[in-house]
């Protein structure tokens, strides 16, 4: 995607190509900046403090860790002390152990002195993958796009709502759920996305709203507990959000409340999608509620607000009391029985097994 008409991912190598290059999230939207991962403890702090976020992107970040791991020491001792070490910065999120395996298989399989050249080369492909990948979810979403736009007056704009940012900044290009909405814009339909705020990180305020902004689609900010009255005014046609791990029977795992938006959707009989790359399905998973482990994160980002004060610097900002703690499970659970349809990058389905399986049958 583009920023002032530059193209960007979201990681990249350097001119070196040894130094890894990410945009340093937590300082958007009101600063640009890149920074270097040099080591593999860089990548772990970078996906730990959440420098980096969205499960695709933590699994590209990871795979670059594990390069550059490699690239400092590529003994056995080490390739397994580097899978460690990154997989312990976030438990939710597939992707990263999905990517972890990857590279250590693959890696553990050939002679130490072989390893960092060929830790570049995978985390590489990773990440023309993922924007493939990317890219086929938004040519498929699109054709849903389409049929709501075929059912309006010429011309009448398009409502979507979506929750966090599922956005280019969380995946390597494209984005999940947005990327049918880029592929609308590009194709001149005229759309409209509700951008919910999504306490406590604010990704949608400060991230899902970037993004728009700088791709010129049109887009209103709101709280996170306006969408079910939008929905119930008719003002939103149908919501998209993305998923941080997929179970085998099709419950999905985003970031807290998109069960209730969900909830808010099947009441109003809104289309309700999740962007699903096949990388966050988890296939030893069956009931999300009961088998996947919510992250539960500091307090202090529920009772603490990053943002610009009016003298242009930046800063946390306190909003409770001081004897007030703060309880922060980043993820919930939405059960399929919730969901219209997952979008693939094979194409769309049913939140089922079944469904799941027709699309994947290497799963079997």
């Amino acid at each position: 995607m583009k920023i002032d008409g530059t193209h960007y991912r979201s990681i990249w190598l350097g001119d070196d190509q040894k130094t890894v290059k990410i945009i340093e999230q937590r300082l958007l939207p009101h600063e640009l900046k890149v920074v270097d991962l040099k080591s593999r403890e860089d990548a772990a702090i970078a996906i730990k403090d959440m420098w980096v976020r969205g499960a695709p992107l933590i699994g590209a970040t990871a795979a670059y860790g594990m390069a550059l791991a490699m690239a400092d020491d590529p003994s056995d001792a080490n390739l397994e002390k580097s899978w460690e070490i990154l997989h312990e910065t976030r438990p939710t999120a597939i992707n990263l152990r999905w990517a972890l395996n990857r590279a250590k298989a693959h890696l553990g399989a050939m002679a130490p002195e072989e390893r960092a050249a060929a830790a570049y080369k995978l985390a590489a492909e990773i990440c023309d993958e993922d924007v493939e990948i990317n890219r086929s979810i938004g040519e498929n979403g699109l054709k849903l796009i389409e049929e709501i736009a075929a059912k309006k007056a010429p011309g009448e704009t398009i409502n979507i709502l979506t929750h966090c940012n599922a956005g280019w900044l969380a995946t390597v290009d494209w984005g999940t759920a947005t990327s049918p909405i880029y592929h609308a814009v590009e194709k001149g339909l005229k759309v409209h996305v509700w951008v919910d705020e999504t306490r406590p990180r604010n990704q949608g305020a400060q991230l899902t709203s970037w993004e728009m902004a700088s791709h010129g689609v049109p887009h209103t900010l709101i709280v996170d507990n306006a969408g079910g009255h939008l929905m119930q005014h008719g003002q939103v046609d149908m919501v998209i959000v993305g998923t941080d791990r997929t179970t085998a029977q099709g419950d999905v795992c985003n970031k807290i409340g998109t069960y209730l938006k969900a909830l808010a959707a099947k009441d109003n009989n809104v289309p309700f999608y999740v962007a699903l790359p096949s990388p966050t399905i988890d296939w030893t998973v069956n009931d999300g509620v009961k088998e996947i482990p919510i992250e539960e994160r500091d307090g202090r980002e529920v009772t603490h607000v990053y943002g610009k004060l009016e003298n242009g610097e930046r800063d946390w900002v306190q909003i409770s009391p001081d004897a007030t703690p703060g309880g922060n499970p980043a993820f919930d659970v939405t059960p399929s029985r919730l969901i219209t349809g997952l979008i693939t990058e094979r194409g769309i389905c049913d939140a089922s097994s079944e469904s799941l399986k027709k699309l994947f049958p290497e799963q079997e």
